[in-house]
């Protein structure tokens, strides 16, 4: 056990800092700053001792060279159960660092917000992670602080403890020192490279009974830091543990009510929607996207983009359901959700749509595919009318709630919608003409005057002829078919307006 007496603080980010050094200070812990902790110190009236004194050399370089020093270095570094280190650093006038508070300048904030390469540059930090790897190391005897986040435990860890940090925390400390620089150092090679060279991290949150099969073995993970607002930092209200396969059912539901501004209900089987639709209240959107498929929402996952209210508990009380995600609940709501005991309930807070780096992975054998996610919404003025009858206002509004519904379908994929209903739905076929004929299969109603929606281009007007047959009277497309001229001139033939987007939907995974 080690008594902390000794503790450098420097750090860019100071939040917390002043109560965290007063904590300290009380403790009769002697306290070592870098110049810019050291003045925001005194400032507030802590006690602190500037490094450079302790060193007897200044700061120098523009603030490039401050604690790379042995009086440093070797003050951490130092094995306190070894008779030989103690000794030397007893020769060499060095004092034992057993507290090290560090955090590092903002790179990769100074990256994302566009900064000039030599701004980007001054912001790599190397005095910073010099002494967390050298703290972490030595966490035998050293405790090391990275982030703000963790001050006030280990404050009342040392008051608890008689001025004392276990052993269990200094480890705990140490690793996730240790992950920070890791990151810090791969988004330094990232930005240098050019992105030809990327580095993941993320952190285990949990480990899942299975992965998509009971044969494979499945983990959470959580990106580094964890971002709110997210599925994976989602809260877990009520019913059993979240599956492998739940997670992808929950994000495939997100991604997809929150594509739609107005109340909305997404239900979802096997990452495909089964029923979506819009209302005046999200009690109506969910009656509407049950009607699209009763029978295939039976086990469902079921998202909503409105805090869920009483009324339409009640009705999900009615059905079988995996799970249920939504910003939040109501209290008369989730007392009602809660009768159903396994039913898993999900509170996903406000959406996070600005997820710095925001990419989706697909492990292929000896590497790893990598894309941005496809956060591209539809909007009127992406409708190009290319047939001779322009669709109404009311075919425009089917057009676009389709093509919103479509992109969340695996592809092949074609959906045929009203404005605010999902009525049919053709998905993952090998031939778009098949998922035309399953979408209009799977309708439950008449299907005249929808709006057809597909993830592709159309490769032959075979699926014209067949939803001008069944009474389609407006179709978006993206287009860019060598035969578009055919599909158009189709169109004409049948009294059909089409929109092209130019944006394609595909979803293989």
């Amino acid at each position: 056990m080690t008594t902390e007496r000794n503790a450098i603080i420097s750090v860019h980010d100071k939040r917390g800092v002043t109560e965290f050094a007063a904590g300290l200070a009380a403790q009769g812990v002697t306290i070592f700053a870098s110049g810019g902790t050291y003045a925001l110190l005194k400032k507030e009236g802590i006690p602190a001792r500037l490094i450079e004194d302790h060193t007897k050399f200044p700061e120098m370089l523009g603030g490039r060279v401050k604690t790379l020093h042995p009086l440093i270095h070797g003050g951490i570094l130092a094995k306190r159960d070894d008779p030989a280190h103690l000794a030397e650093a007893l020769g060499h006038g060095i004092a034992l660092f057993d507290l090290v508070v560090v955090n590092l300048y903002p790179f990769e904030e100074t990256v994302a917000r566009g900064a000039p390469p030599a701004e980007i540059v001054e912001n790599i930090d190397i005095g910073g992670p010099s002494m967390i790897r050298s703290a972490a190391k030595n966490h035998a005897a050293v405790t090391v602080v990275t982030s703000p986040d963790d001050y006030p435990a280990v404050l009342e860890e040392l008051k608890r403890n008689g001025g004392t940090t276990t052993p269990e925390t200094r480890r705990a400390l140490a690793t996730k020192a240790f992950a920070l620089t890791a990151r810090y150092d791969g988004a330094v090679a990232a930005w240098l490279s050019g992105a030809d060279i990327m580095t993941l991290q993320f952190s285990r949150k949990e480990t899942l009974r299975y992965g998509e099969n009971p044969h494979q073995r499945g983990t959470l993970y959580l990106d580094t830091p964890a971002v709110a607002g997210t599925v994976a930092a989602a809260k877990q209200l009520g019913g059993k543990e979240l599956s492998f396969n739940n997670y992808l059912d929950l994000e495939a539901a997100k991604n997809l009510v929150f594509d739609l501004d107005e109340p909305a209900c997404a239900i979802l089987k096997h990452t495909n929607p089964c029923g979506a639709a819009r209302g005046a209240t999200i009690a109506e959107a969910y009656e509407r996207a049950l009607a699209c498929d009763p029978v295939s929402a039976f086990g469902s996952i079921i998202g909503f983009n409105r805090p869920v209210d009483v009324a339409t508990a009640t009705l999900l009380s009615k059905l079988f359901v995996e799970a249920i995600i939504a910003p939040s609940f109501d209290e008369a709501a989730l007392e009602l959700l809660h009768r159903k005991k396994n039913l898993r309930i999900i509170e996903l807070g406000a959406p996070r749509r600005d997820i710095p780096y925001d990419h989706e992975f697909k492990k292929i054998s000896g590497g790893l595919l990598v894309e941005d996610a496809d956060r591209r919404v539809i909007g009127p003025d992406d409708l190009r009318i290319v047939t001779r009858r322009a669709p109404t206002e009311g075919e425009k509004r089917m057009m676009l709630f389709g093509q919103r519904i479509v992109k969340h379908i695996k592809s092949n994929a074609v959906a045929l919608t009203t404005a605010d209903e999902l009525v049919g739905i053709g998905a993952g076929q090998m031939s778009r003409i098949d998922a035309l004929e399953i979408a209009v299969r799977k309708a439950r109603r008449d299907i005249t005057g929808l709006a057809l929606a597909s993830d592709a281009f159309f490769p032959f007007r075979d699926s014209i002829d067949l939803a001008a047959s069944k009474g389609i009277r407006a179709i978006v497309q993206p287009g860019g078919s060598v035969r578009d001229e055919e599909v158009i001139t189709a169109c004409d033939e049948h009294g059909i307006a089409m929109a092209f987007t130019g944006i394609r939907s595909f979803r293989h995974l």
